[in-house]
């Protein structure tokens, strides 16, 4: 196991910067993933800690090596991509001790690693099949499984789960993060989908535009988000970002839409947040008209038009609701989230 440092990583093609200065660390054993939208630059980071892609400027430490001009294979790092880059021919069997055989493994010290890999990943029932003879999921398990007998210092994943369904990713979600829990071993994941970095990491790091927007634990990111860019990005439903101004110890909007405000409120915000499942229906509130309801079975997605803005309600129950129907909400003033014209989150006095 080792720690990763990134000091200061640019990057960039031609005039255009694709990473902008990034420095964070990553510390020994820890489970962080890297999250934004697609074009941030998170996956060329990975690529770059992998040795699979120049820097034009920075420095990547693993523990205590500068490893700039170190070549990949030589960084004892194992890599699982989006593709799971088996094989055809080869059983799984074959598939995960590939690496090692190129090394000039003993076979006996090969097959060894490999029963213990496809013992974690519940594989041995299918050690002697073909790529073509397994499920999405038991091939990226094989994926898995290639990178484990390696027994590096540093795993690393590249969008692995978006070739799978639904369901199997989240049954994916909960095998990796068992996997760590198991290995203990530092992981470094990159993902565009929020619901797998709050469910999954230790850290997040937020990225936008080759930049690092916010760094931490998922539920600071989720209760503390830094600015607008964060707040919307974190969190499913997304959170409600509302324009506007403060007038007369409320949040008018640019609809004239008023939205009550606790005391104290800073008179610098010009965006309200709150998120939709800290709204609840109301006898009295906000005024709002129901434009779509979208019974889930366990909650109910509603989106509502408040003056001219759209805004979701989630409601952990079902509604009798109907499209034209007004009704009013109330949020929970404890979770409203105020924002300046630098979009940047207001601290409460």
């Amino acid at each position: 196991m080792a720690s990763v440092q990134f000091r200061d990583i640019r990057k960039s093609f031609g005039a255009q910067d694709v990473i902008r200065g990034v420095t964070f660390d990553i510390r020994d054993g820890e489970f962080v993933i890297l999250v934004g939208p697609s074009g941030c630059g998170k996956s060329t980071l990975l690529r770059m800690l992998a040795g699979l892609e120049d820097m034009t400027d920075g420095d990547i430490l693993i523990g205590d090596r500068v490893v700039n001009d170190i070549a990949p294979k030589e960084r004892d790092i194992a890599m699982v991509f989006q593709s799971y880059a088996l094989y055809p021919h080869m059983t799984v069997e074959e598939n995960m001790g590939f690496a090692l055989k190129l090394e000039g493994r003993p076979k006996s010290a090969i097959a060894e690693k490999v029963r213990a890999a496809a013992d974690i990943l519940a594989l041995g029932p299918l050690i002697d099949r073909l790529p073509k003879a397994l499920s999405g999921g038991q091939r990226q398990r094989v994926a898995m499984g290639r990178a484990i007998v390696r027994d590096p210092q540093v795993f690393l994943f590249d969008e692995p789960l978006s070739n799978l369904d639904a369901k199997l990713r989240v049954q994916m979600r909960a095998e990796i993060k068992d996997l760590h829990q198991r290995l203990g071993t530092t992981m470094v994941y990159v993902t565009h989908d929020q619901v797998e970095a709050m469910t999954m990491a230790d850290r997040i790091v937020v990225m936008r535009a080759g930049a690092v927007e916010q760094i931490g634990k998922p539920l600071e990111l989720y209760d503390f988000p830094a600015n607008t860019f964060v707040a919307a990005f974190i969190g499913s439903p997304s959170m409600n970002l509302l324009a506007g101004s403060v007038q007369d110890g409320a949040f008018v909007t640019a609809s004239g839409a008023r939205l009550p405000l606790p005391a104290g409120a800073s008179a610098r915000a010009v965006t309200y947040g709150i998120r939709p499942e800290h709204m609840v229906l109301s006898d009295t509130g906000i005024a709002a008209k129901v434009v779509v309801v979208e019974p889930t079975g366990a909650d109910t997605h509603v989106l509502l038009r408040v003056g001219s803005d759209d805004v979701t309600l989630l409601a952990r129950d079902r509604v009798d609701l109907a499209p034209g129907q007004t009704v009013h909400l109330a949020p929970d003033l404890r979770r409203l989230h105020l924002f300046g014209a630098d979009e940047r989150r207001i601290e409460r006095a």
